[in-house]
């Protein structure tokens, strides 16, 4: 028969066992786990964007037509959501400048099926008093009042409803 100092010792080393097992499986469960993260961060690396090229006409300042275009809709938050931040005024610039185009088909053949642009929501975040323009006037028309998907990859189309008018959104890579 055992006695009680055997039997404390046996027990004692099966405790040290079982926590020394529990470490062993916390330790595999921290290295699976990480090389889990680690792997999917590597999937999403190369799922990255292609940075966007500006062209040259985005380094001079605003127009007041476009300054006009952006307080519109922007209003009093033109400053803190735009003209402070860098990177957002070029995107406004290329935008303007470079990716909406207005194009007049007066060939019926050569009209695509596309959304119409009373399909395309206003952008009334910063004002909610933002109204759709009574007719559309390709030289007046402001592309920051609707909610265009300008950070698509791929080029958008959009016709003006009961006009030979069509709104061309390029890509934000269309310069790469």
């Amino acid at each position: 028969m055992l006695g009680d100092g055997v039997i404390r010792e046996i027990t004692a080393l099966n405790s040290n066992l079982i926590v020394s097992q529990m470490k062993l499986n916390i330790l595999y469960i921290i290295v699976f786990a990480f090389s889990f993260l680690k792997g999917n961060s590597q999937i999403v690396k190369n799922k990255s964007t292609q940075p966007i090229v500006f062209n040259e006409n985005t380094f001079s300042e605003f127009t007041p037509r476009e300054i006009k275009m952006l307080n519109t809709v922007y209003g009093k938050m033109l400053k803190n959501e735009i003209l402070d931040w860098p990177t957002r005024v070029l995107a406004m610039k290329e935008i303007l400048r470079n990716r909406v185009e207005v194009i007049q088909l007066t060939d019926p053949r050569h009209h695509k099926p596309c959304p119409m642009l009373s399909e395309i929501p206003l952008f009334n975040v910063f004002n909610d008093s933002l109204k759709r323009d009574l007719s559309f006037n390709p030289m007046k028309f402001n592309p920051l009042k609707y909610n265009f998907k300008f950070h698509s990859a791929d080029t958008q189309l959009i016709r003006v409803d009961n006009s030979d008018y069509f709104i061309i959104i390029k890509s934000q890579h269309y310069n790469n």
